[in-house]
């Protein structure tokens, strides 16, 4: 089925969003939002700033591994 892997990446996507939103200091997202020097304090639509650019960096990076994990093992069962 085509599409799968999009499937697996959004639902991914999500969930570390998700978490990173009730959790702010999970890794990687905090450690690149402070390497960018983010002002803490700005706030956009009730959320700080730095707590949204986090929980997108998490939602990606996180999301491209487990989608890349997905792939291979689904590569690696076809064999």
């Amino acid at each position: 089925m085509k599409g799968e892997g999009a499937i697996v990446f959004v639902i991914a996507f999500v969930i570390f969003l998700a978490a990173t939103l009730a959790y702010t200091e999970l890794p990687p997202g905090n450690v690149i939002s402070d390497s960018m020097g983010i002002d803490p304090t700005i706030e956009w639509s009730g959320f700080i700033v730095r707590t949204l650019i986090s929980a997108i960096f998490n939602g990606v990076i996180c999301g491209v591994i487990i989608w890349l994990v997905f792939t291979f093992l689904k590569r690696a069962i076809k064999r």
